[in-house]
């Protein structure tokens, strides 16, 4: 990082990875076996080199003035911040291929196609309201959470009925957080010519919709622990989804008083209370299951 400049280095946006984090640990808790040096290995190659190098493409491409996740005055970016981006995901797919394996980094290689996809001006998925939506929930969601798996056990998530349940839910989870992200983006989106489903669904529509697809997750995740006959472990995870559901509630109600209120900071007291929830609670499942 030394010979970064300190632009590409804050657009790389390496802190944001703490909001990404909760379905490796959701993995890390639901693996049948774990793989120490190939877990930690897995870990650094998404949350160290895959997700930075997607936050810095996407700046490299928008060149966003506004404020964007994790950043509330993001810098211009420059001409390294994008051979930084190309050399962060030759190094992930390197890396999985030599020391995790094959499949893991088809998975890193899938996925990095689909960021570019989703970023880029040639195709720009995330100018199309649903189809942008989709990505991001399929990709950040069910994929990133079977890319983990492979990475932590060394095997193939197996697709059973509680395997679909739980991959739905992490894709229902992505689906309840995403909008939410976006909703104080719309006039700087709008210019930049691209129409999020946020946008789409207005202010109240966007809560609506997060508090539906949260619902959605919770269904999910009580079918999952149901079937594997764990329900503790749902239940432990309601807890943690507590202080989440209490915030929520309280944004709502600042918005539904004064639309203002749908802005930066407010987005990353959601983001923030609700990464580290997830993440202390996926930690204290993967401690509990592996006693």
């Amino acid at each position: 990082m030394m010979l970064l400049d300190k632009s590409t280095v804050k657009l790389l946006r390496i802190k944001f990875s703490i909001f990404l984090m909760p379905l490796f640990l959701l993995a890390l808790s639901q693996a049948t076996i774990i793989l120490p040096f190939k877990t930690i290995l897995s870990f650094l190659i998404i949350h160290l080199l895959v997700y930075p190098s997607s936050n810095g493409y996407n700046s490299y491409i928008d060149k966003d003035e506004g404020s964007i996740g994790g950043l509330e005055k993001p810098p211009a970016p420059t001409k390294q911040l994008f051979y930084t981006t190309i050399l962060l995901d030759l190094l992930a797919i390197v890396l999985s291929a030599m020391v995790v394996n094959p499949f893991f980094a088809l998975c890193v290689f899938i996925y990095i196609v689909a960021s570019r996809a989703y970023s880029s001006r040639e195709i720009r998925l995330k100018k199309y309201p649903y189809l942008g939506f989709l990505t991001v929930v399929v990709f950040q969601g069910a994929f990133t959470f079977y890319m983990s798996y492979l990475g932590i056990t060394g095997k193939l998530f197996e697709l059973n009925r509680s395997g679909i349940y739980l991959l739905i839910g992490c894709s229902f989870q992505i689906a309840g957080a995403y909008p939410l992200t976006q909703i104080y983006q719309h006039k700087q989106d709008l210019n930049d010519g691209v129409i999020t489903l946020s946008y789409k669904l207005g202010y109240m529509g966007t809560f609506v919709s997060t508090a539906l697809m949260f619902f959605m997750c919770n269904v999910c995740y009580f079918l999952y622990f149901k079937s594997v006959h764990n329900e503790i472990d749902f239940y432990i995870i309601q807890l943690f989804f507590l202080p989440i559901i209490l915030f929520f509630l309280f944004w709502l109600k600042q918005v539904y008083k004064d639309r203002s209120n749908a802005d930066f900071r407010n987005t990353m007291r959601m983001n923030t209370i609700a990464a580290v929830c997830m993440n202390i609670c996926f930690i204290v499942l993967t401690v509990l299951n592996n006693l």
